[in-house]
């Protein structure tokens, strides 16, 4: 018979990891590597050209008719 049967309830030695503990783990493996991240190209856009307008409208327009089709 094993030495944790189902009427006897675990203690803290005898128990399966908690959360917590999974939790911590994880947190500790991750600092040892933070991630890189590049820093964000900023792109100028010029929102009054007629090119960026006419860009706009035909993305408005393909979205309502995926919007129409999905219905």
């Amino acid at each position: 018979m094993s030495e944790n049967s189902s009427s006897d309830p675990p203690n803290s030695t005898q128990g399966p990891i908690t959360d917590d503990k999974a939790a911590q783990e994880k947190l500790e493996s991750k600092g040892a590597n933070p991630p890189t991240q590049e820093p964000e190209e900023e792109i100028d856009i010029d929102l009054e050209a007629p090119e960026t307008e006419k860009a706009a409208l035909a993305i408005q327009n393909q979205f309502r008719r995926f919007q129409k089709k999905k219905k």
